[in-house]
């Protein structure tokens, strides 16, 4: 008798233990507050010219172009700006990071941890410089839904806006005409 006592003890503390767990797991869900922001880009124009390069620079109607998106997000207060590692992308987040003087940190969309991605970057505005193709599948990830198709090649224009509200991720796709100047 004493033994099967044990036991039920045993399995009562147990059972309370994986409780506080749950109960753990549930506040953290609940106490996820606050607003992050991401505001997300395909890079400028990019340099045609030579069919066999696969790393241009912006040309300058794109340079025109990333100074006009530093100008539109200056009074957006950024935390971090991102960047794939290719030239077009760098040259049109380097506008944006000099005048909000924030550094530039590299991703590879490829693999990317999209929950890390957000935790890291919880309550905080968020500039993301991307392509045609990872620029609406990284927006689709962090709503949780395929919402956005690949961006047209010529589409240099579009803003997507992902806010993430106590947990709760909306969207809103923006296209940014410009009359860009030409340096």
């Amino acid at each position: 008798m004493k033994h099967l006592k044990f036991v039920l003890i045993t399995l009562f503390i147990i059972g309370l233990s994986s409780c506080k767990e749950d109960q753990k797991i549930s506040e953290e869900v609940i106490t996820d507050t606050g607003i992050s922001t991401f505001y997300f880009i395909r890079h400028a124009e990019k340099d045609r010219s030579d069919a066999e390069n696969t790393d241009p620079e912006l040309n300058q109607d794109g340079m025109g172009r990333a100074m006009h998106w530093a100008e539109i997000l200056k009074d957006v207060p950024l935390d971090a700006v991102y960047s794939t590692d290719y030239q077009r992308t760098s040259m049109t987040a380097s506008p944006i990071s000099v005048k909000q003087d924030v550094d530039i940190q590299y991703y590879d969309p490829r693999i990317i941890d999209i929950a890390e991605f957000k935790l890291n970057n919880r309550n905080k505005n968020v500039m993301v410089v991307g392509h045609s193709n990872t620029t609406p599948s990284l927006v689709n990830q962090m709503i949780g839904e395929e919402k956005y198709d690949a961006m047209d090649d010529s589409d240099n224009g579009s803003l997507y806006i992902v806010q993430i509200i106590n947990g709760i991720a909306t969207s809103q796709r923006l296209n940014i005409n410009c009359n860009c100047p030409k340096r």
